[in-house]
């Protein structure tokens, strides 16, 4: 009895090591680093990720219950994957399949709903706009002139200027429609996603915008709504024609391009 004990135990004090080993392949005999699990050495060979032909970002059939962070590599075109690496970045009962972006994005990318149209120093975060207007004429008020105390311009600016509107806006009509409000109610599914984080750009993302017309496309010779006030009266808006800028009465209407951020 005393024997099979320290059987069990040795068997024990085995799994309990094994299970925390470090594992060292076509090394020269020396333990792995000690912030390494698995250390594979070859100068003639490499590492081969499973294929898997995914049937979109949310594809939840092709492997049971994926592990968040498991990686492989896609190999499918279809829905809105195309092949590369891919990890799970949702759960493992909802699995979101996210590329490992390993070139840089360009503008006038078809990306995420929308055309990329500006992109900040590490090419993988920017803005996005629609592919089309939201409306060809919408009055920038909804019924009532007032501050809304939307005077934030520049980058990411016109997201909190767009929810500052709406919700000032919508106790002067409940039923009523701005140029604001059409940008926060779109949305578009691409292949099985929804995005409908857009918003109004503020001033300067706007002419952003303006400067890639021709990239983004379908825009018309007219003036286009920003999210920026500039007084209870007035707000930015831009013209696609020339790109000039003025501040006018916000009861007018005029065309609207929604954007979000990524």
């Amino acid at each position: 009895m005393k024997t099979l004990k320290t059987i069990f135990f040795a068997i024990a004090i085995l799994a309990a090591y094994t299970i925390n080993a470090q594992v060292a392949i076509n090394t020269d005999g020396s333990s792995a680093t000690p912030s390494t699990m698995l250390d594979v050495k070859s100068n003639t060979a490499g590492v081969l990720i499973p294929n898997i032909a995914l049937t979109g970002t949310t594809d939840a059939t092709t492997i049971t219950s994926p592990a968040v962070s498991l990686l492989v590599y896609n190999t499918a075109t279809v829905s809105d994957v195309v092949p590369g690496y891919y990890y799970n970045s949702g759960t493992t009962a909802s699995p979101v399949w996210t590329r490992f972006v390993t070139t840089t994005l360009a503008i006038g990318d078809n990306y995420q709903g929308g055309i990329i149209f500006w992109l900040d120093a590490t090419g993988q975060h920017g803005l996005i706009a629609a592919t089309t207007d939201q409306s060809t004429g919408i009055q920038w008020y909804n019924g009532t002139y007032r501050y809304t105390g939307t005077t934030g311009d520049g980058l990411y600016a016109g997201a909190m200027n767009t929810t500052m509107i709406v919700a000032t806006q919508m106790a002067d009509n409940q039923t009523g429609n701005f140029a604001a409000k059409v940008c926060a109610d779109y949305s578009v599914t691409v292949g099985g996603v929804t995005y409908g984080d857009w918003y109004l750009p503020s001033k300067y993302e706007l002419n952003l915008l303006y400067l890639q017309q021709t990239a983004v496309g379908g825009f018309a010779s007219a003036y286009y709504w920003s999210s920026t006030e500039s007084a209870s009266n007035n707000a930015w808006l831009q013209t696609f024609n020339n790109g000039t800028q003025i501040n006018y009465l916000k009861g007018h209407t005029f065309r609207v391009r929604a954007v979000r951020a990524f």
